[in-house]
């Protein structure tokens, strides 16, 4: 007779296509970490093939249990740690590990920010093929309690069933969600609005036919819900309106510094150039150390922003341009010369497209200043500056994001 499966034999069965080489099923290994991949996962070796195990530790020694072999790679989870790094320490938040929100928190904020620097000069190796020194992370001021937008998700809600309200649990891309009541990155302002708009959420769950995201905004007039909301944003001298809903950077405490050097790498030229310019940030705020400043970007309510935020500091030598992708530079060239402007580029994370990339080299501004959220597509578009007529001077990442993997790296380059 055919006995029923108990749940912890379900959890041993392989999945459908789990491929048995080399280590089977739920196969338990011991192994040294040697390193921590730009996803925040440690990284190993059993001879020449290589395992990766999340939340481990490089100089770690530890357990762990195989659940999927790659190509070239097995994936494992971390059982025990058998000798623990001196860099490592006990989370702040409960769901570290469980929600995919942080990749660091058992790191220390010193081995957090030299794993960043690393990561930065790996990629450039790697994807870039560019062997340049990396300057030391510049740390946050605040490395909890420092998010200024938090956008937690919902799943469709099922009768019968609670909703969690959170972020996607760690390794289930688009699986399951973590339910998260408080996030210890987010600002006290934010953790404070975050029940009320949970229950708000969980009152009106039966006319939900899918699932979606709240938006809680930290704001100078209190926690903003309202995607289409204009709220405002005050860095330094300057004050900045956009959409609560849209893209702007939610560090307010690291974010002053970074403009700050930003513009300064991009000063002693007479114009300058935005590109990717968003509501004006880097326009603005380099505005008095450039004869004419122009920013450019491809949507035009951002532009609407930007020129509105001109008026809102007073400025009066920049202008904004809503241009098309094929004709970034059309109305700048006729008015700037390349070799007396620098350009601060600061794209989305997917990097800089071809098309600007060939239209950028063309007008073929003195120096680059080049902010990316993105290392990996940065470095393959240095890679491509370098091998059409600029030469790399500096690497400076930022830690704007302490606690999770992400890192923002400004690079400087100079036409030769």
């Amino acid at each position: 007779m055919k006995k029923n499966m108990s749940e912890n034999d379900k959890t041993r069965r392989p999945p459908r296509k789990f491929i048995p080489e080399p280590f089977s099923y739920h196969q338990e290994i011991e192994l040294d970490i040697s390193d921590i991949n730009n996803l925040g996962n440690g990284v190993g070796r059993i001879g020449s093939w290589v395992v990766v195990v999340p939340l481990a530790l490089a100089g770690e020694r530890v357990r762990a249990r195989v659940y999927a072999n790659r190509k070239n790679y097995s994936e494992a989870d971390l059982m025990e740690v058998l000798r623990a790094s001196p860099e490592r320490k006990n989370p702040e938040c409960p769901l570290f590990g469980k929600c995919g929100g942080c990749q660091y928190q058992h790191l220390s904020y010193e081995g957090q920010l030299a794993w960043k620097r690393k990561q930065v000069s790996d990629l450039m190796k790697r994807i870039g093929g560019v062997d340049f020194p990396v300057e030391p992370t510049r740390p946050s001021p605040k490395q909890f309690g420092y998010r200024s937008k938090l956008t937690p998700h919902f799943g469709r809600p099922r009768p019968g069933e609670n909703m969690p309200i959170g972020f996607v649990e760690r390794g289930r891309a688009g699986g399951g969600i973590v339910d998260v009541p408080s996030c210890p990155i987010a600002s006290d302002a934010i953790n404070a609005a975050l029940p009320a708009a949970r229950k708000a959420l969980w009152d009106r769950s039966s006319s939900l036919k899918r699932g979606g995201t709240l938006l809680l905004r930290d704001t100078p007039n209190g926690v903003c819900t309202d995607n289409n909301a204009v709220v405002e944003e005050k860095i330094g001298d300057f004050r900045y309106e956009f959409r609560a809903g849209e893209f702007f950077q939610n560090n307010p405490y690291a974010l002053p510094e970074l403009i700050k050097y930003a513009v300064s790498e991009a000063e002693g030229n007479r114009y300058l150039v935005d590109a990717y310019c968003g509501v004006g940030v880097f326009a603005i705020a380099a505005s008095d150390k450039f004869e004419k400043v122009a920013g450019v970007e491809i949507s035009e309510n951002a532009v609407s922003h930007a020129k509105a935020n001109l008026l809102l500091n007073k400025v009066s030598n920049c202008e904004f341009i809503a241009a098309s992708a094929e004709k970034i530079f059309d109305g700048i060239s006729r008015k700037f010369s390349g070799g007396e402007t620098s350009v601060i580029i600061d794209p989305p994370r997917s990097g800089c497209s071809m098309d600007f990339l060939s239209q950028l080299a063309e007008f073929a501004p003195s120096r680059l200043v080049y902010v990316s959220c993105g290392p990996d597509t940065q470095a393959r578009d240095v890679a491509w500056l370098v091998s059409n007529g600029y030469a790399l001077k500096k690497l400076q990442p930022f830690d704007l994001f302490p606690q999770t993997r992400h890192v923002e790296n400004v690079a400087t380059l100079e036409r030769i």
